[in-house]
């Protein structure tokens, strides 16, 4: 069968949403032919190209319907300097023609809006910092978001830099307003959205096409995409996927998305949609796996799964007909970490499936994304980065598990460097104890550059109630220990979690100032709790001190859940948490007292002032254990006339010794090679009995201090 597989618009313009890849990598291993499009970035190429501003955002636009808004007149009086410079800023940020960085920090040289004006006071402070290539990737950043605040503020109410329509998609428990919407006329976006749709089903005439929906921001073109589809080219099967479905569409009664879709597959969609291709061939039924169909008038619900798949099961993901040079590299931020998210491309890949903590009261526990956990072995995770690299040509590698597992990234580490794999990659973490300094510097020499975790609350006392798992003394440990490595850390905060109290809150934010202060964490971002019917707090409110009020359920969403609670609100504390936050990933704002960031009286924090550096002085103990392995990741060093030089990529240092202990560092730096196999303490004491050493005292000799120093590893 040949399937269709569609990104709609809009997703993230820096890479390719991971879903098709995955799926096109299973379902051509079991035989099908399958192409994919990421539709979301072509529609945005084709809309913000010169034919595009000069036909849609400018062509179609009447300023008298703006004679009275300076800032969209602007915009409009520069409507040809933009024409002329589109096409430039785009190549440059797909980094096809990076000497005209120099052209595009030129003052003058680019059309500049309201959102130049709102950074003019930080820039010059912030290009000190930056290099041209970076200067010259904000300024282009900048411009593309005047442009897409022009045409949102003129032509289409719904657009976003990276969401359409998002706000008709947010759990809305009706059909109706988002039914309306797609039945409306059309859009620029919407238009040259159908015109691509319409060049892939001539070209490719696929007998199913499947919309992958990652984000509410997804949903309102794929509709419309597959009502283009359903009237054009009947015949072709369609089916809607993807985490916003998960999550979203569970329990579906509304008849009129049968004007849209075909089917509707939950959760892993490799299993489903093979079984979705066999059902479609033989006509039954009786072959699907977690999929929604219209029969007589409803949608039922059919499920013959019998096991599991595994993830060590699936094929590396395929992004082989994705066009990786057309994704746009940009820069928001200045801080390093921030920028992870607008840079790329990233491949992104998948080291476990599932969860391996999956209690925090928050989260989506109770669905199969959180609630399977399922790890693959680190050498076929390893296997499949190298194909990766073969396939993409890209060594850099975002890996988007909920929570990577330390024991499974520790293995990966060790691969990498056996087989000499060099790639830069991050990912999400819990901020748990087994992240020490040794776990640390392997991952930093195996390549990681970042990771992400939840801080959420910074309290002891809420971090117990969601079953978070971590304290935060353990989360100034762990973040210590990454930074002492080179690893950048982004932490999720939350507020608003019932029972916490406003002084709570501004005792967390002397935390997270701290925290900043202390440089253990890089980079941030507030959200404010959302209540959602598949956590915990959803499942059993009543511990929570929480009554869900609504939506009543009218056939189509349920997922953000409202709700009252018997602790106070604190929603409206939002744009204080975000300016300091601001201020802190900028690197300013310490001194200001916290109480200062809102616009409204409140309560002054109650934490010792230095409680994060009170808690760093506490040494990280070595834990040392008859399993502990020793793991050497280093050159060897030489030998010289006294001792052995050590040589690193900035250093070179000598380490006086004698010559039995020169033969016995010799002979413990081949043996702890991550090539050589596993030398544990135990291996050891084997060795320094061989060279008449006791174990115990040699481990608290400064030469095995130093050894550590160099980059010998206990985990």
């Amino acid at each position: 069968m040949n399937i269709l597989l569609i990104t709609p618009p809009f997703c993230q313009l820096n890479t390719p949403y991971p879903g098709t890849a995955f799926l096109k990598g299973w379902l051509q291993k079991s035989g099908h032919l399958v192409d994919q499009a990421d539709t979301s970035l072509e529609t945005y190429l084709r809309l913000f190209s010169r034919k595009g501003l000069e036909e849609y955002v400018f062509g179609e636009c009447r300023p008298a319907d703006f004679s009275h808004n300076d800032s969209l007149l602007r915009t409009w009086n520069l409507r040809q300097r933009y024409m002329e410079t589109i096409d430039l800023v785009l190549s440059y940020l797909q980094g096809k023609d990076t000497p005209l960085a120099t052209l595009l920090c030129r003052p003058g040289f680019l059309p500049e809006g309201e959102r130049f004006d709102k950074r003019e006071e930080g820039l010059p402070a912030s290009y000190g910092t930056l290099g041209i290539s970076d200067k010259a990737r904000m300024r282009a950043t900048l411009y593309l978001e005047d442009l897409a605040d022009f045409h949102r503020d003129t032509l289409d109410a719904d657009f976003g830099f990276s969401r359409y329509a998002e706000h008709l998609a947010m759990s809305p428990p009706s059909f109706d307003d988002l039914y309306k919407k797609t039945q409306l006329g059309e859009t620029p976006v919407s238009r040259i959205h159908t015109e691509i749709l319409g060049e892939r089903m001539e070209s490719f005439k696929p007998d199913m096409v499947g919309f992958s929906v990652p984000f509410p921001g997804n949903l309102t073109e794929a509709l419309r995409g597959a009502r283009f589809i359903k009237q054009n080219y009947p015949g072709v099967h369609l089916t809607l996927g993807g985490g916003y479905i998960n999550t979203e569409l569970r329990n579906i009664g509304d008849i009129r998305l049968e004007e849209y879709f075909d089917s509707i597959t939950l959760d892993d969609g490799e299993d489903a949609l093979s079984a979705l291709v066999s059902s479609i061939e033989s006509g039954d039924t009786t072959e699907l796996i977690r999929t929604w169909q219209p029969k007589e008038g409803k949608w039922c619900f059919f499920d013959t799964q019998q096991k599991e798949l595994r993830h060590k099961e699936r094929p590396a993901p395929d992004y082989s007909d994705l066009p990786l040079d057309q994704y746009l590299s940009l820069v928001d931020m200045e801080n390093p970490m921030h920028r992870l998210w607008s840079e790329g491309p990233w491949i992104k890949m998948m080291l476990a499936h599932g969860c391996y903590w999956r209690r925090c009261a928050f989260c989506d526990t109770s669905l199969d994304y959180i609630s399977r956990f399922d790890p693959a072995p680190a050498s076929l995770l390893a296997d499949q980065i190298e194909e990766l690299i073969q396939q993409t040509g890209k060594r850099s590698f975002h890996f988007v598990d909920e929570a990577a597992p330390p024991s499974l990234m520790k293995e990966l580490a060790l691969e990498l460097i056996r087989r000499k794999t060099d790639i830069s990659w991050w990912t999400n973490i819990r901020f748990e104890k087994n992240f020490n300094s040794s776990l640390c510097r392997l991952l930093a020499r195996s390549g990681c550059i970042a990771v992400s975790g939840g801080l959420e609350v910074a309290s002891d006392r809420l971090l117990k109630s969601m079953d978070k798992g971590v304290t935060v003394q353990q989360v100034s440990a762990v973040t210590a220990a990454f930074g002492k490595a080179g690893i950048m850390v982004h932490a999720y905060l939350m507020y608003g979690f019932p029972g916490q109290t406003r002084q709570e809150l501004m005792d967390s934010l002397d935390v997270v100032r701290q925290l900043f202060q202390n440089r253990l964490i890089h980079s941030a971002y507030w959200h404010h709790f959302a209540l959602t019917a598949h956590s915990p707090v959803g499942c059993h409110p009543e511990e929570f001190g929480v009554t869900i009020t609504g939506p009543k359920m009218a056939g189509f969403a349920r997922n953000d859940l409202e709700f009252s609670q018997e602790s106070e609100e604190l929603k409206h504390y939002g744009k204080g948490l975000r300016t300091a936050l601001y201020n802190y990933m900028s690197g300013k704002g310490f001194q200001v007292p916290v109480k200062k960031w809102f616009s409204f009286k409140t309560v002054s924090p109650r934490i010792p002032p230095k409680l994060i550096e009170n808690l760093l002085e506490k040494t990280e103990e070595l834990q040392l254990e008859e399993n502990s392995r020793l793991v050497w990741t280093e050159s060897i060093p030489e030998k010289s006339p006294n001792g052995l030089v050590f040589r690193g990529n900035d250093y070179q240092e000598e380490m006086p010794l004698t010559p039995n202990e020169i033969d016995f560092i010799l002979i413990l730096l081949k043996r702890c090679l991550p090539e050589a196999g596993i030398f544990t303490l135990d291996s050891l004491d084997q060795l320094t009995a061989e060279y008449g050493l006791d174990t115990d005292e040699w481990l608290g000799t400064q030469e095995f201090r130093e050894l550590m120093e160099y980059g010998l590893l206990v985990l």
